[in-house]
């Protein structure tokens, strides 16, 4: 049975969703930003509605690295 992409993270900043794609990248987490390129054509944050997805597998792990993240950053 294939893996599938999950959403773990919304974002209304495509910057925010990036980072986070590369803070995953950096744990070896491969993600995709979905619908990024909508927001880019309409920047108003009650239109855009930015998705970060990874493998479902990785789904747990990744929801875990950006949390602890976050903490650190407060």
């Amino acid at each position: 049975m294939a893996d599938k992409l999950v959403t773990i993270a919304q974002f209304q900043d495509y910057i925010e969703a990036d980072l986070a794609k590369q803070l995953l990248e950096d744990f070896g987490i491969k993600s995709i930003v979905a619908g990024q390129n909508f927001a880019n054509i309409y920047p108003l944050p009650a239109i855009a509605e930015i998705s970060l997805q990874v493998l479902e597998s990785q789904a747990q792990q990744a929801m875990e690295i950006l949390e602890s993240d976050k903490k650190q950053e407060q």
